[in-house]
């Protein structure tokens, strides 16, 4: 399976070293409601098998079908490298959900990432998993870091994938303090992703 661009392209990630200064992310942002990937794009590449390298050899256990054939298991969110830029530092998988997003009786997984940087609150990105055909690759980027939100509250249910992304008012508010919420809903329609994103709220509201 060809990989179909999302938006906007993901940048090449770097090697893992754990540094405790503080990562610097790019800031280019997304849009707020996008169609994020192109048709075909969770059907398994049957031709390449390409995949990225792991990062570490272990992860959770990952479902399987009652045959328990691994070809119908749901990708290891832990392992492959993300593209996500961590200047140095190793990327973090703090959330997995998953579930059968095109239809198609094979789960794919969800897995909201950020980079383990030693301090302040780095944000999230989110992506899609699939297998090629039995490694787990990265095919469609949700949220881009660049928005510079944490996600939270990660779920896959009937072909829904919804998060409560945390962000900020402005500039001034630090980093370590998200003061707004949105709750964001992706589905697999006509061959794309598409996004349902409410209004910024303050948080608590």
């Amino acid at each position: 399976m060809p990989h179909s661009p999302a938006e906007p392209a993901p940048s090449t990630p770097t090697p893992a070293h754990h540094r405790t200064r503080p990562v610097h992310w790019l800031a280019t942002a997304s849009a707020l409601a996008a169609v994020i990937a192109g048709a075909g794009l969770l059907q398994p590449d049957r031709a390449t098998g390409a995949s990225a390298d792991p990062v570490r050899p272990a992860g959770p256990t990952e479902s399987t079908s009652p045959a328990g054939g691994p070809e119908t298991a749901a990708p290891d969110a832990h392992a492959l490298t993300y593209p996500l830029d961590c200047k140095g530092a190793p990327q973090a998988v703090t959330a997995t959900a998953e579930g059968d997003l095109d239809g198609d009786g094979r789960p794919e997984t969800v897995a909201a990432v950020r980079c383990d940087a030693g301090s302040g609150t780095p944000p999230h990105a989110i992506y899609v998993l699939t297998r090629d055909p039995a490694k787990p690759r990265v095919v469609a980027t949700l949220l881009e870091a660049g928005r510079k939100q944490t996600a939270t509250d990660l779920t896959v249910r009937d072909g829904l994938v919804t998060a409560t992304l945390l962000g900020y008012s402005s500039p001034e508010v630090p980093r370590y303090s998200p003061d707004t919420e949105q709750l964001a809903k992706w589905r697999w329609t006509g061959g794309k992703f598409r996004q349902e994103l409410t209004d910024p709220t303050p948080t608590g509201v």
